[in-house]
């Protein structure tokens, strides 16, 4: 019976669906590790009677930093992650990612294009000859086509299918590399906001400071001038004066770097960058906990790492898949002829389909070595990611750790300005009493400040740990996907 290119056809299309159908997976199925992995604690450990409250709903939104309540910090965030570079290199990664998943997933699909060409040509009379019954002589003639051409790898053994889940997968990393970006772009800058406001209000109690040692001065310079303070007082009152006013020079100088690196961070030059100066402190916030095993889900790094797994798992499939045949669907339909007008005519049709099968012999054990680099390279991963968790939980603890010592710190220093407030108040008393010196008072009101001073100290250890815990915490990151 007379074969038809429909029926050529019609049965290519049969042996391509099933080849669809009956693709087998040739690398090892992947299977995500153990949540606990026998290193998940069940909970985490805090001070005996210590328990973080859950503000809000319980849980860190997207937004994390809004939980501190502070509306330049917002501000500041919403440019950062609008302008920052940082992210801009981060996006471009993931498209970059997105574009190569696509480019693996089109294996899937058959490869369809068109030829056209003219060509005059010339045959020599001289050439061999066919037949030495035939006379040979030269030709000269044009030649026309235009075709169609398809080409369609079958995917018998999974290679294409394994390359597309290493392309996904590996998008999926990058992906949550930009969420890793996010974090420690967004956490840096609160971390930078938070310090300028700790030396913010330094610089403004070491103004308070000196203004009060300046008046001790003018004290010690009157009574030295009567004869009743001695030239030791006076030049140690200055020596103190000099060292505090060393220490507004190295304050302000830290802000500037401060204020620099904001600058930086949310892609503004920093001489046209400035932060309004501010002794006000945002209140530290309560940091919402949840359990250990649930880092595997809200932080990104960790999801990087799990979806690092999955792509070096697919890549054995891809190296394995060398030990098997590749076959390769043809086709062509199309026109050729040595004048114009005849191109599209019946007589001029041309087409062709077959399957193409190639398969390396031999190659001196290099497939089977690709396969072990590969093998190799996913337990790289699985350690990878197993150094992540413990890394995660590590930094957790400390921030739990530094938040339990921080308080009891704050304890002591809270105690230690309002006792020394009181003792200001009581000088102050006795010295409009008449019963206490003006030398008194200054040195009553020093000791006040210095202490108020220690306390925005720890004040801003504990919002820079807020942060810290925060960041340990994954973020406002959530995606269960991964």
């Amino acid at each position: 019976m007379k074969r038809t290119i429909a029926n050529v056809l019609t049965e290519i299309a049969a042996i391509a669906g099933m080849a669809m159908l009956s693709a087998c997976a040739i690398g090892p199925e992947y299977v995500r590790p153990d949540a606990t992995m026998a290193t998940m604690a069940a909970n985490w450990k805090t001070e005996p009677g210590w328990q973080v409250s859950a503000p809000r709903d319980g849980d860190i939104k997207g937004e994390w930093w809004e939980i501190f309540d502070d509306v330049e910090l917002n501000t500041l965030e919403a440019q950062a992650l609008s302008f920052g570079q940082n992210l801009r290199v981060a996006q471009a990664r993931v498209e970059q990612a997105r574009a190569q998943a696509n480019v693996a997933n089109a294996g899937f699909f058959p490869r369809l294009g068109v030829q056209a060409g003219e060509t005059r040509n010339r045959t020599s009379a001289d050439r061999p000859k066919a037949s030495y019954n035939t006379p040979v002589s030269s030709v000269t003639q044009n030649d026309f086509n235009a075709s169609f051409v398809l080409s369609y790898e079958l995917d018998f053994f999974g290679k294409i299918r394994a390359q597309s889940n290493a392309a996904t997968s590996n998008a999926g990393q990058v992906n949550a590399d930009f969420e890793n970006a996010r974090l420690i772009v967004t956490a840096e800058l609160a971390a930078d906001y938070f310090a300028l406001r700790e030396l913010d209000a330094e610089i403004d109690l070491i103004g308070k400071t000196l203004a009060a040692q300046q008046r001790g001065l003018d004290f010690l310079s009157a009574r030295y001038e009567l004869g009743a303070s001695s030239v030791l007082d006076l030049k140690q009152q200055k020596s103190r004066i000099a060292a505090t006013q060393t220490q507004a020079v190295q304050l302000q100088d830290q802000r500037a770097k401060y204020s620099n690196a904001i600058a930086t961070l949310i892609g503004t030059p920093p001489p046209s960058f400035t932060v309004k100066q501010s002794a006000k402190m945002p209140a530290v916030p309560d940091v919402p906990l949840f359990a250990p095993s649930q880092l595997l889900e809200r932080r990104p790094d960790i999801g990087s790492a799990e979806r690092a797994m999955a792509a070096a798992n697919a890549q054995i499939g891809v190296a394995k898949s060398a030990f098997f045949p590749s076959v390769a669907l043809n086709a062509q339909y199309g026109s050729d002829a040595n004048q114009w007008a005849q191109l599209f005519t019946a007589p001029s049709i041309l087409w062709a389909v077959g399957l193409s099968v190639s398969q390396t012999l031999f190659d001196a054990g290099r497939t089977r070595a690709n396969v072990a680099f590969n093998e190799a390279g996913y337990q790289l991963t699985v350690a990878n990611y197993r150094q992540a968790v413990l890394v995660a939980m590590q930094e957790v603890q400390d921030g739990l750790n530094s938040t339990a010592n921080l308080q009891q710190i704050m304890i002591s220093a809270n105690t230690a300005a309002a006792n020394s407030a009181e003792f200001f108040n009581l000088t102050d008393d006795r010295y409009k009493a008449g019963i206490a010196t003006r030398l008194e008072l200054v040195l009553a009101e020093e000791t006040m400040l210095n202490n108020q001073r220690i306390v925005v100290q720890q004040t801003g250890q504990q919002l820079l740990n807020s942060v810290r815990l925060i960041k340990a915490l994954g973020g406002g990151w959530h995606n269960p996907a991964l």
